[in-house]
């Protein structure tokens, strides 16, 4: 007995199952989830490298062709894609859907610890190796604006303050800043007093680092007790910057208020974030 002949002596029979398929089939309709493209998260690294003051030209020559080559041997890779610009250099390493984005991503450090000997070494920072996760990116961006702070004060608050406090919410996984302005001591040089008195941006940044510096100085040990001797060696005012000595000459110091400004101002001026608002 076939389908045809119990749906004819049956007909109730018949007649029930039907029902039951059709609601059934909009059951599955109301939940089944449809997509033009299936949710695929290639296994994509990138490759970030900070170089201040140096062109582009540089980057590409001493920065990315040599990472370029330690990374073209890793297997799995797809494509290789890199840009260098001022300063900076981006490398994004796509590998084959059957990769391990894990594996490729341990592959990828491996190679670019290795390549870091071929590497300038006055590099701001090692290159950062990190996954591109299409559920990373932002989906909430906030402006913050005072009319009685400037930039600086703002990003403080903002990185101090509200920052530590997103963070804590549940399925927060970071938080960026755009348009920061953090606090630096900026020195405007003179040139034509610098050449006046036989100096060079070289020496200013000489006296720099040998005496803004904090080292450790040791303990001081008795009998009955042992103190912990600490130097403050580290510059935080204007005026402590502007009076550091930067050379002695025929008993006379060359002090940094002689050839320069000493102003407290933005790390960096050549960015900036504005908000436009349209009606």
């Amino acid at each position: 007995m076939n389908i045809s002949e119990l749906s004819l002596r049956r007909p109730v029979l018949a007649i029930v199952m039907n029902v039951v398929i059709i609601v059934f089939g909009v059951i599955g309709f109301k939940f089944l989830g449809v997509r033009d493209y299936p949710a695929i998260d290639p296994p994509i690294i990138s490759v970030r490298t900070s170089y201040g003051g140096s062109n582009a030209d540089i980057i590409e020559s001493q920065i990315t062709e040599p990472l370029e080559k330690a990374i073209n041997g890793i297997a799995g890779v797809r494509n290789i894609t890199s840009t260098s610009s001022n300063g900076s250099s981006n490398i994004n390493v796509e590998f084959n859907l059957d990769v391990d984005l894990e594996a490729a991503a341990n592959d990828v450090r491996d190679k670019v610890s290795a390549a870091q000997r071929s590497l300038p070494p006055d590099l701001d920072a090692p290159p950062v190796v990190s996954k591109a996760d299409a559920s990373s990116d932002a989906i909430l961006s906030m402006t913050v604006q005072s009319n009685t702070r400037n930039q600086l004060q703002i990003t403080e608050y903002a990185t101090n303050t509200l920052v530590e406090r997103l963070q804590t919410i549940p399925g927060v996984s970071g938080i960026q800043i755009w348009g920061e302005k953090r606090y630096a001591m900026r020195i405007w040089l003179d040139p034509d007093k610098l050449i006046a008195f036989g100096l060079t941006p070289s020496d200013i940044q000489a006296a720099l680092e040998r005496q803004n510096v904090e080292l450790p100085s040791g303990k001081i040990t008795g009998d009955n007790t042992e103190l912990i001797v600490r130097t403050f060696g580290k510059l935080n005012t204007e005026e402590e910057f502007a009076d550091l000595i930067v050379k002695n000459v025929n008993g006379s110091d060359i002090r940094i208020k002689d050839v320069a400004t000493v102003v407290l101002g933005p790390e960096n001026e050549e960015t900036v974030l504005k908000k436009a608002a349209f009606r």
